[in-house]
């Protein structure tokens, strides 16, 4: 029996919400009015939103210290601006934006009708070596059962600077896995887009998240319960 690892579970039902007419977004941790004493950040992962924005709308975001900002589309695609770069994402493709401290991003709705769901995910830097930069990355999920990188940020161990790895997989029924983190301190978030997994001993259901710390050789292993389950998976510094 593994009794290191620390473990906390993030059910969808349990998630905050904030609504409006035009804009739904349910909070994996403390966000806006939503705070809870358990959904203090996870070390630097600040932020993971499930949002869903009505046609033709946008909303704007503006970050309170040095952040790397992943925009993901999971259902239609999206239109983001910032003063680094604006353009057009859709399924199978991860937007990173490294912002300074104070600065802004918008998400729109580019559809007549459509409403388009997408996730948003915040991981501080405490380095204050942040350079300001946007890149793409692309993602094929017919590549099924395999971790596919959607961001590797690696700077020079020996300033401390921090790191943040993240992954996302499409899995068949029964296919098992094991992760291994790059650094023995990080934990490692796990978030499920579509379908089940059991991920270290533990059940999760669509849009459920789990936190892994001070783990157990590094090692983190899951296995799907049901075909085209889609995984979320980040490795972070545990910022005390």
């Amino acid at each position: 029996m593994d009794n290191q690892t620390q473990a906390q579970l993030y059910l969808a039902d349990q998630r905050g919400c904030s609504q409006i007419e035009y804009f739904r977004s349910f909070h994996g941790f403390n966000f806006g009015s939503y705070v809870s004493e358990h959904r203090t950040p996870f070390g630097a992962l600040k932020l993971l939103n499930d949002d869903t924005l009505k046609a033709g709308s946008t909303i704007s975001m503006q970050v309170e210290e040095n952040t790397t900002v992943m925009l993901l589309p999971v259902a239609g695609g999206l239109e983001f601006k910032s003063s680094l770069e604006a353009g057009f994402l859709e399924a199978g493709q991860v937007q990173i934006l490294s912002l300074a401290a104070g600065m802004s991003y918008e998400v729109s709705n580019p559809y007549e009708t459509e409403l388009i769901n997408f996730i948003q995910i915040w991981l501080t830097d405490q380095s204050n070596e942040l350079a300001p930069a946007s890149h793409q990355t692309n993602f094929d999920l017919t590549n099924k059962n395999q971790l596919l990188p959607l961001v590797a940020i690696n700077t020079d161990d020996q300033a401390n600077h921090c790191q943040h790895i993240g992954f996302i997989g499409s899995y068949t029924g029964r296919e098992e896995a094991v992760y291994q983190t790059r650094k023995a301190e990080n934990g490692v978030f796990v978030f499920v887009l579509n379908g089940a997994f059991e991920v270290q001993n533990r059940l999760l259901h669509e849009r459920d998240g789990l936190a892994l710390s001070s783990i157990r050789n590094g090692e983190v292993d899951f296995e799907a319960l049901s075909n085209e389950a889609l995984l979320l998976l980040l490795e972070v510094p545990m910022y005390s």
